[in-house]
């Protein structure tokens, strides 16, 4: 794991860059939704586990909530799916980047603590957006302008002091593709944890018999 605060980043994998541009206006395409119960720490943390075993390379996820909402547990989450250990993973509020290695190359990047666009731009946030690398941006709302075209947005909102909602907009083919996935691990988790049903026993029609 490399943390970093400076603002000249090492030169992320190669390819052809997915392009930053504003946030997606009012009146446009309407975005792919879906919105998660989450009961506890633990299924938060889940979730995480399911969005990174279903990460193909050069998602962008854009996480946003109040404090406490959950952010870094679904990142610990995304980092576990990607094969990394738990214990790797620490909020970045401080270093503003932590780069991880696993199946793929996991970002995780804090924005709570920039004051404006310049000082975003200056960690050079948008130079991780190429390749197969996979970008977790925390208070990601607060420079939607710096955001790629394609991305999952994740909004966590409390409802209780330890349930909340994951809320859950694709922007984009690749983050269309991934919000997909997702619904179906989901599904297929449910129908495995769905307890079966003892078979019915047969009767018999008619008058019983007697001896």
């Amino acid at each position: 794991m490399r943390s970093r605060t400076s603002a000249q980043p090492s030169q992320p994998a190669t390819a052809s860059p997915r392009k930053a541009r504003a946030a997606t206006p009012p009146g446009s395409a309407s975005p792919a939704l879906w919105t998660v119960a989450l009961p506890s720490r633990a299924a938060t943390e889940s979730l995480g586990r399911i969005i990174g075993q279903s990460l193909t390379g050069g998602e962008t996820l854009a996480l946003s909530g109040e404090l406490g909402a959950g952010k870094t547990a679904l990142v610990r989450g995304i980092a576990i799916g990607l094969g990394m250990p738990a214990n790797h993973v620490t909020s970045p509020t401080f270093v503003l980047i932590h780069e991880y290695e696993g199946r793929l190359p996991l970002i995780h990047v804090d924005l709570y603590r920039l004051r404006n666009v310049a000082e975003a731009e200056g960690i050079g946030l948008q130079e991780y957006f190429q390749g197969n690398i996979v970008t977790a941006i925390e208070w990601a709302d607060k420079f939607p302008k710096l955001l790629p075209d394609d991305r999952l947005e994740l909004t966590l909102q409390h409802h209780t002091a330890t349930t909340r909602t994951a809320r859950m907009m694709a922007y984009g083919p690749r983050a269309c593709t991934l919000l997909t996935t997702l619904q179906q691990a989901a599904r297929q988790r449910r129908r495995t944890a769905a307890p079966r049903s003892s078979p019915a026993r047969a009767t018999r029609k008619g008058r019983p018999r007697t001896s």
